[in-house]
């Protein structure tokens, strides 16, 4: 099957022509639009030059997580249908449902993770900075993606074959920056190293503990602050002070590991109690107080909240392709539209995503781009006989006097 274009579309934003059929969709992707000179050239793997190039990929894929479509083939027949997201998605010279699927299987990565990091740093710049005292704070989790048989380089997990992608999420107006994609088993402490740089602090959970990383990661500049298991030795060097009337009841320096293979760096452990749990927290950041390292633990819960808004309202676990680089832009595509989203929201409302404002972001996008429905009202007169022959008698008695 191939998709016709209705009108060509080209790279250049100011000849593609849909920012005038939708001023809204336009100022949405004006902050993309500004960035895909930046990027890496996208080139052909023959001799045929591209004709379904990265703009027109990334513009369809935004389109598809905006409007939260189901499948491809949704956002196939819409390109049919809808003259707009034709112009969005098909090129001059058409588009073949095979070269669609092709290009989302196997190339565009490399200019979305290019795209995802340019893009956080601009949002960065509207959110504002919070929690500038205790400098960068990034937090690193993993979420699982349900998927089908067919996606034989994911693992099985209780019975379910599933995916894994590991998120970097600035604190910094929860704003995501890095991500990678791997099989749903396998250990999450190997990726910290990949979405923590020099000098941020790492806020995990504990099934991020491991000693010999922690080394590493000091060694290295990157510090953490990480839940510890139940079962976790210490040795205590020092005990330090902290606020006896509050939920901490326990704060001192130690050299984590059992007796016979203990750190060689020491660490600052808290231990705390909330909601009737108990939560033992290691940092190597000497310059926190107890009751900041509590409370920056507090905050991984927000990655949790990032990843319940995003998977329910840009619908992005709708897999269009099932291989590990399809599955990897999609959620690459996913990850820009957010941010252009918090861009938008922001220079718009000044405010950060919520569903209120995405409704209205779908409905305007509609509301310029379908044409007016025009309705057509039949009135049928009846006119009672006895009532017109009343009438017709006052009148005739009121003309012969």
């Amino acid at each position: 099957m191939s998709i016709l274009s209705c009108s060509p579309l080209s790279p250049g934003v100011e000849e593609n022509g849909f920012e005038k059929e939708s001023p809204t969709f336009s100022a949405l992707l004006s902050p993309l639009e500004a960035q895909l000179s930046h990027l890496t050239p996208l080139e052909s793997r023959s001799n045929k030059p591209l004709t379904y190039t990265f703009a027109h990929q990334i513009r369809g894929l935004v389109y598809y997580h905006t409007e939260t479509c189901t499948s491809a083939q949704d956002l196939l027949f819409a390109a049919q249908c809808d003259a707009f997201v034709n112009r969005l998605l098909v090129p001059k010279s058409g588009l073949g449902e095979s070269t669609f699927y092709e290009a989302n299987a196997t190339r565009g990565s490399t200019q979305m993770i290019e795209l995802v990091d340019r893009l956080s740093k601009k949002a960065s710049k509207f959110v504002g900075i919070s929690y500038a005292e205790w400098g960068r704070l990034v937090v690193i989790d993993g979420s699982l993606i349900a998927a089908c048989l067919s996606m034989t380089w994911a693992d099985y997990r209780k019975n379910v074959r599933k995916a894994k992608m590991h998120l970097g999420l600035d604190l910094q107006g929860s704003i995501p920056r890095k991500m990678i994609l791997t099989s749903g088993t396998g250990a999450e402490r190997p990726f910290v190293s990949h979405l923590l740089a020099q000098g941020e602090t790492g806020v995990l959970d504990r099934g991020y503990q491991d000693h010999q990383r922690f080394e590493l990661w000091i060694e290295a500049g990157k510090h953490f602050v990480v839940r510890l298991k139940k079962n976790t030795q210490w040795e205590v060097l020092e005990d330090l002070p902290f606020e006896k009337d509050s939920a901490i009841f326990f704060f001192a320096k130690v050299l984590l590991g059992h007796p016979l293979h203990k750190m060689s760096h020491p660490l600052f452990l808290v231990g705390f109690k909330s909601r009737g749990k108990t939560y033992w927290i290691a940092t190597d950041r000497a310059d926190l107080t107890a009751e900041q390292i509590a409370f920056i633990y507090s905050l991984r819960w927000q990655i949790e909240t990032f990843f319940a808004w995003w998977k329910k309202h840009l619908q992005v676990y709708h897999l269009i392709s099932r291989n590990h680089h399809g599955v990897l832009v999609q959620l690459l595509s996913g990850l820009i539209t957010y941010l252009l989203l918090v861009i938008y929201f922001h220079q718009r409302y000044g405010k950060r995503p919520c569903v209120t404002y995405l409704r209205q972001l779908r409905w305007d996008i509609r509301h310029e781009t379908q044409p007016p429905i025009l309705v057509h009202l039949s009135f049928v007169i009846k006119i009672d006989t006895s009532l017109s022959r009343l009438i017709f008698l006052w009148l005739l008695r009121h003309a012969i006097f």
